[in-house]
């Protein structure tokens, strides 16, 4: 199929990315809500919505989707008509997360519903860094476009990093790390985030790679007492994570965490880097390796997309 003929909708935020490191940025022609990276998508027909407002608080926006899973609602509604009137080729959308993105059956069910269109779905299901990477490959694939220095080019990246921390565990003592997804339930970062803390030369806790998030109990935190706290709630900025880590903070056992006493609690912008398993996941690696060892790397994201809390 020519590029002309290529009319891609992208439903994920990562297939995004991906689909725009491959140079297919032109033949996307619909998007969802959340897709905002690279900026020349942002003027793409949005395909998607939210069923919940994100402006309340933390708790608030668990509840609302426990509600809606509970009451067998989708958290995100698919405008058909969207979809419809552009009559996409292929479809890029994900079936890992129900809560990050629209799932895979609803897309099923939306094109089930088109009459002019009957796009392929390509759904993507990334747990380990690798997965990502074979995410690349596959979509390269399909479109029929060349993945081979993309791929070489951020491994390249992964490779710096891991062959700079390598030696540490020798020399001294790993940092025990504490990567937060979400502060009120508090939940704890995993699938591909503790590979990238151990790249990084960190000792990732609670979590083990490739398995989903879970909840983690504030006493669990405090008692395990890490050297290095870094929040990156799902979906959040870095300003909205500052106000969420700053109500976390105001818990009395707040100030006897090492990880407080030694000036070492961070926040990042979530939303761009950690929760989204594209291309950025060897930035945010990068970001991980400036805040756990300032000493050798300096990037320049910090201020940008990290900070010291």
């Amino acid at each position: 199929m020519s590029d002309g003929n290529l009319k891609i909708i992208s439903l994920i935020p990562s297939g995004t990315e991906i689909l725009a490191i491959l140079g297919l940025t032109d033949a996307i022609v619909g998007r969802s809500h959340e897709c905002d990276y690279p900026p020349e998508i942002q003027n793409r027909p949005v395909c998607t919505q939210a069923r919940l407002n994100t402006n309340v608080s933390s708790s608030e926006i668990h509840n609302e989707v426990n509600k809606l899973i509970q009451s067998a609602l989708s958290i995100y509604e698919i405008k058909t008509d969207v979809l419809e009137r552009l009559q996409p080729t292929h479809i890029v959308t994900q079936d890992q997360c129900d809560v990050c993105a629209v799932s895979l059956s609803d897309v099923e069910k939306a094109v089930a519903e088109l009459t002019h269109a009957s796009p392929q779905i390509i759904s993507l299901q990334p747990n380990f860094l690798n997965d990502v990477w074979a995410d690349i490959e596959r979509l390269a694939n399909i479109f029929q476009v060349d993945s081979v220095k993309v791929l070489e080019n951020l491994e390249a990246r992964v490779k710096i990093v891991a062959q700079k921390t390598q030696g540490l565990s020798q020399t001294e003592k790993l940092p025990r790390v504490a990567c937060i997804e979400w502060t009120d339930p508090l939940m704890v970062a995993a699938n591909w985030i503790p590979e990238l803390v151990t790249l990084a030369g960190g000792e990732p806790l609670f979590s083990t790679t490739g398995q989903a998030s879970t909840q983690l109990k504030w006493e669990s935190l405090i008692a395990s007492n890490p050297d290095i706290i870094i929040f990156m709630p799902c979906g959040f900025d870095l300003n909205r994570t500052r106000q969420d880590t700053e109500l976390l903070s105001k818990r009395p056992e707040w100030q006897n965490l090492h990880a407080n006493q030694t000036g070492r609690i961070y926040i990042t912008d979530g939303n761009a880097y950690f929760n989204r398993p594209g291309p950025r996941l060897v930035d945010s690696l990068e970001i991980l390796a400036e805040i756990l060892h300032p000493e050798i790397f300096q990037y320049g994201y910090k201020g940008k997309s990290w900070d010291t809390f």
